[in-house]
């Protein structure tokens, strides 16, 4: 895991690969707030990102999971959302495969908890559980910006 703002990228210690997409001029705050809600994704890029709206929810209300392909970065650009997320987990047979490559973790420990606001954003490497859109103090809906990176580009 590895967390940073997006106006001050040089302080996140990001991969090479992670910080040339945060780097271009469409990924930073301000253009990824004014935004459409939708898919952005350059042409010929392998990684997207989804903006939008979503809830949070109390913790015991919300899934842990973890993908094995993609890196998650998740940007808050308005409200406020806390993260929980583990710094190891093995795979275990009950975990559930809900869609492509997004598992959802039965027995995930998350001893890691931050508290994200407009800017912030957490980084999620393939296989870290994490458990987003926990509200901070009551739900409220916030709104995202999610990148979805192929583990590939970690691998440059």
């Amino acid at each position: 895991m590895i967390l940073g703002n997006l106006n001050a990228l040089p302080l996140a210690g990001l991969p090479a690969g992670l910080r040339a997409i945060l780097d271009l001029p469409q990924c930073s705050l301000a253009a990824l707030q004014a935004h459409d809600d939708g898919r952005l994704q350059p042409e010929n890029a392998a990684w997207y990102c989804n903006i939008g709206p979503a809830n949070t929810r109390p913790q015991a209300e919300r899934h842990t999971e973890y993908h094995h392909q993609w890196a998650d970065i998740q940007v808050v650009l308005s409200g406020e959302e806390t993260i929980h997320a583990g710094t190891q987990y093995a795979p275990k047979s009950t975990d559930e495969e809900r869609k492509p490559d997004l598992f959802i973790a039965t027995q995930a420990q998350l001893p890691v908890r931050v508290t994200l606001r407009a800017g912030d954003f957490a980084v999620f490497l393939p296989g870290e559980p994490h458990q987003a859109l926990c509200a901070v103090d009551q739900p409220m809906t916030v709104r995202k910006a999610v990148f979805k990176v192929p583990r590939t580009l970690l691998e440059e």
